[in-house]
């Protein structure tokens, strides 16, 4: 029996809250950056989605999170704290919907990474969509009109940092539950972002705090919501909806920063809208 219409619909309506979340902690990252060093930022994101948990985790107990897999665990941490880092750099430095855009390279980025080290069979169709995301991106910069920043190439770093990370869960997933595999990566991330903070570490302004306490509402918000979302509805009928990221972003960069919104912007953001919905199908075929 098929998803009922009902629940795509709210689920879609899930997914596009949460990535309006997403983009808002994006651009609190860019605000706060003016003020504080993105190490400082990471650790503040971390600890805030470590604290949420703490009341899960106490109700699971200590017995709920024994592991023999740490070198997946730790491999999970400190990939993806390099990517938070990275990321957080690029908003930093990038216009937001640059930034945003080229993360979301990271879906495309999962089928290589998984035939290259896993040697997992990849479609035809999987590689026609991985080249029109490409496309999409390469219209979406227009680098025949503008000098891209060269911190364009870390946001892509951060992505296949971040592909990686997922392809990681993907094979964790088959002995850690999803507690184990949440539990572990918010309590290294937030241990090992505090480590900078020795040295790199300054006082935060009162009315910095409040952008702070938001910045790590929404990031845990907008995961409570996206997982809701593919609680409901099928990746392959709702999934597409995680592009509107970057729209929110471009917006979001418009309103506060003047960052302009052309015509390239948005035939790429399309383009590999298309092109998510080729992957998200395809994926459900095989």
């Amino acid at each position: 029996m098929g998803t009922p219409q009902r629940s795509v619909v709210i689920a879609s309506l899930l997914i596009i809250t949460a990535e309006l979340c997403f983009a808002g902690v994006s651009a609190l990252v860019k605000y706060l950056s003016t003020y504080l060093p993105s190490e400082q930022l990471v650790f503040f994101r971390n600890l805030m989605a470590f604290l949420v948990l703490l009341p899960w985790l106490w109700r699971k107990g200590p017995s709920a999170f024994k592991t023999k897999a740490w070198k997946f665990h730790l491999s999970r941490g400190l990939a993806g704290l390099a990517a938070m880092y990275l990321f957080f750099y690029a908003i930093a430095h990038l216009p937001l919907a640059q930034a945003t855009l080229v993360l979301l390279l990271s879906p495309f980025i999962i089928p290589i990474i998984g035939r290259l080290w896993l040697h997992e069979k990849v479609l035809p169709q999987t590689w026609l969509a991985i080249g029109i995301g490409f496309i999409g991106v390469f219209i979406f910069l227009n680098p025949t009109t503008a000098t891209l920043s060269p911190v364009v190439a870390v946001a892509f770093i951060a992505a296949c940092l971040a592909a990686f990370t997922k392809t990681l869960i993907r094979q964790m997933s088959a002995t850690e539950s999803s507690s184990k595999i949440v539990f572990y990566f918010a309590s290294l991330a937030t241990l090992l972002s505090a480590v900078p903070l020795l040295w790199m570490g300054q006082a935060v302004a009162p009315q910095h705090w409040l952008a702070i306490v938001v910045m790590g509402a929404l990031a845990v918000a907008g995961q409570l919501t996206m997982t809701k979302a593919f609680a409901m509805a099928p990746a392959a009928r709702v999934g597409v909806f995680t592009y509107s990221s970057v729209i929110f972003a471009a917006l979001m960069g418009y309103w506060f920063w003047q960052e302009p919104i052309t015509l390239s912007m948005l035939i790429g953001a399309g383009v590999i809208m298309v092109a998510g919905y080729l992957a998200i199908r395809t994926r459900r075929k095989a």
